[in-house]
């Protein structure tokens, strides 16, 4: 973990304005929507980062008990799943062959222990809603020549990152810039 860096914040222009360009990706080739995503995700970890940070501080401040309790079932879910997930073949099969599936299932156990818990509503806005528009933007956002080759000579110094490392629990260990 000493050596995992965040990698540099992107400009709000590459980001979301005007150099930003956005497609539908097209759903019959999930290999390159994939890669997309995940390339997107490795190189505007930082921007998703802040994104929802600024987020779940606004959420949190007008629900912050039931926004921590929420954080806190996701957590323990999450480090749960990556437990089982690397000391049981099947669940690593699984994450590595069903790697939304596996995304959704985390998401959807969490939505049913904070009902129980309470705070449903202070879930969904406050994590869920964050996690759903970084998949969006990160799904949508085409790259262009200049941020492909960043990214391709960044790639070794991406999977020592924090987003690397999500990613590579969640058994998406694909090289960027693919």
């Amino acid at each position: 973990m000493a050596s995992v860096q965040p990698p540099p914040l992107r400009s709000l222009d590459d980001f979301l304005l005007s150099s930003a360009r956005f497609a539908v990706p097209d759903v019959r080739e999930l290999e390159r929507w994939n890669n997309r995503v995940i390339n997107n995700l490795l190189y505007y970890q930082s921007n998703y980062f802040l994104c929802a940070l600024g987020f779940l501080l606004v959420v949190g401040y007008f629900q912050p008990l039931q926004l921590f309790v929420g954080m806190t079932v996701v957590t323990v879910l999450f480090l749960g799943f990556v437990w089982a997930a690397e000391n049981k073949a099947p669940i690593r099969r699984f994450r590595r062959n069903h790697p939304l599936v596996t995304v959704l299932a985390i998401l959807l156990a969490s939505y049913v222990f904070v009902s129980l818990l309470g705070g449903v509503a202070v879930f969904l806005f406050g994590i869920a809603f964050p996690v759903l528009m970084v998949l969006v933007h990160a799904s949508m956002r085409l790259r262009n020549l200049k941020n492909k080759l960043e990214n391709k000579l960044e790639s070794i110094g991406l999977k020592r990152t924090p987003m690397g490392l999500l990613l590579e629990a969640l058994g998406q260990e694909q090289e960027a810039g693919s």
